[in-house]
């Protein structure tokens, strides 16, 4: 952890068990971020957020979506059960979700500089202790990695690089991508890895990487959003064959697969490329030439549908609405 800019120590972070301080003992909370121990186990090598399986029978399981069990977080916060904060529930995208807006200027920028980080820092940080696993998750304020090896995580919280190992965590300024791999990865970036894939040029690695501060926070918003969503769709009985939720370093877009044979395809909520300025949620079958017709399949830039962000922020309800365009692209492809 050799970089030329000031480490701070931090509070390490156990997201499911901040949820169970809040719930108290009588509940069995599950979260939407990732939260030790490490999984060290095929084929995910990591927890599943959803996951309604409770080994306490004393406790009842509180689940982010619906679908997951009877309680959510959104129907105890509505209860008279317990006080819960809607500072903390929002902050986590948990319930009383607040709304997405437009992105702020220098949004673009800094999402590539953010992009860059994943591919050549924080996807390599878990490949070498998980077979090779590129995977990442929203995390509180960005995204980061499951945990791994020795309760290990590198995550994004702002304009910070975080990296955690056990009790431990550290907080280092986001400035080039040499500094974030000296503290994340005890060495320099790791460019090899990506070689074939479609991810942005690792550049100039001594360059600054430009994180405006707004913008970061609207970009760790909307994984958090994307996130609720996504979980909640992949819940539903009708997603059958479901994959789990992953942000993906190469396109830096969080995505599921569901359906079976030639209906299966790939939901979707990217924060932009270079086709769209902004965020959209997307489908994208794997075998369009055996789908359906639908006026649903609008996309210029892929086959398949999308749904654009200033869509999502005029609608009244936004996570409804994004959640409606995914049911119904499932329903076309069946």
């Amino acid at each position: 952890m050799v970089t030329s800019l000031p480490v701070t120590a931090i509070a390490a972070r156990d997201p499911r068990a901040e949820a169970r301080a809040v719930a108290g003992a009588h509940y069995d909370p599950r979260v939407l971020e990732p939260s030790p121990p490490a999984i060290t186990a095929s084929p995910w090598w990591a927890d599943d957020p959803v996951d309604a399986t409770s080994s306490d029978p004393d406790t009842q399981v509180i689940s982010p979506v619906r679908g997951r069990g009877d309680l959510t977080w959104s129907r105890l916060a509505s209860s008279d059960a317990i006080d819960l904060p809607a500072g903390w529930l929002r902050d986590r995208w948990l319930g009383r979700h607040r709304r997405l807006s437009r992105p702020p200027d220098g949004y673009a920028r800094t999402r590539n500089a953010l992009h860059r980080l994943a591919v050549y820092v924080l996807s390599p940080a878990r490949q070498r202790a998980s077979e090779g696993k590129m995977a990442l998750r929203y995390t509180r304020g960005g995204f980061g990695t499951p945990f791994f090896g020795a309760d290990e995580q590198v995550r994004v919280d702002g304009t910070n690089v975080i990296r955690q190992r056990g009790p431990n965590a550290w907080a280092l300024p986001i400035s080039t991508l040499t500094e974030a791999a000296a503290f994340a990865l005890d060495g320099a970036p790791a460019v090899d890895w990506a070689a074939g894939l479609d991810v942005p040029p690792a550049g100039d690695m001594d360059a600054h990487l430009d994180v405006e501060p707004g913008a970061a926070a609207f970009l760790g918003d909307w994984f958090g959003f994307a996130w609720s969503v996504l979980e909640e769709v992949r819940a539903d009985a009708e997603s059958v064959e479901a994959s789990r939720v992953q942000l993906w370093p190469e396109h830096f877009d969080a995505a599921f697969e569901c359906l079976a044979g030639d209906r299966r395809a790939g939901f979707g909520m990217s924060p932009g490329d270079a086709a769209h300025p902004q965020p959209y949620a997307y489908v994208t079958p794997w075998r369009p030439e055996t789908v359906p017709e639908s006026t649903l399949w609008n996309a210029d830039a892929f086959v398949g549908a999308e749904l654009a962000l200033s869509e999502v922020v005029q609608a009244d309800d936004q996570r409804r609405t994004v959640i409606e365009f995914f049911r119904a692209c499932r329903r076309a492809l069946t």
